[in-house]
């Protein structure tokens, strides 16, 4: 059984005239839209939350999640732009997912280990993930992943199971497949492996 359906805002493909779901576009055709004006970065935010919280509890692959901050962040970012047009990098808007072992300031890093279940919060952003900060993304959390992103499957005790948005008795594959399974089922416009 799959755990999808097109009941989601269609947008327009001008170019080939074919209904293409705004949740399937690319981060590239999202930050445009939002350059132009054609939505905010809060309601690209609030729609893969939506997506998220609708499809995720068969799927299970964003596993950590930091919606308050990514609305706060949207209506920050959308702040920047309505005063001026400008915008602060190229995903300037964008809603993004990360594996779950890249450090996301205030979040834990636990690898998918039971042993690190007790695990402080990030004091600080890893490298990558303040790199795409910077280029205007916002978080809505962390994806699953096998324990120390060490298999061809996604599993481990923390978070439980992974499971193929299209086929929920089969696996997206490892160590990345929360991310793989987020992006293939819309729930993130572009995803940060590691």
């Amino acid at each position: 059984p799959s755990a999808l359906d097109n009941t989601f805002c269609n947008a327009i493909d001008r170019d080939s005239l074919t209904m293409v779901p705004l949740y399937f576009e690319s981060a590239t055709s999202l930050a445009l839209k939002i350059r132009r004006g054609e939505i905010t970065s809060e309601e690209l935010t609030l729609l893969f939350i939506q997506r998220i919280e609708q499809f995720d509890a068969s799927i299970n692959a964003v596993v950590v999640r930091c919606f308050e901050e990514a609305i706060m962040r949207a209506k920050e970012l959308d702040g920047v732009f309505a005063k001026d047009g400008s915008t602060i990098g190229p995903l300037h808007g964008v809603p993004i997912t990360v594996k779950e072992n890249n450090d996301v300031k205030g979040l834990a890093t636990m690898v998918g280990d039971p042993t690190k279940k007790d695990a402080p919060v990030a004091y600080s952003n890893s490298p990558l993930v303040q790199r795409l900060l910077d280029a205007g993304a916002v978080i809505l959390g962390k994806t699953n992943l096998p324990i120390g992103c060490n298999d061809v499957q996604t599993y481990n005790t923390v978070y439980g199971t992974t499971s193929n948005p299209y086929d929920l008795s089969r696996t997206p594959g490892g160590s990345s497949g929360g991310f793989a399974a987020a992006l293939y089922a819309g729930l993130t416009a572009l995803k940060l492996g590691g």
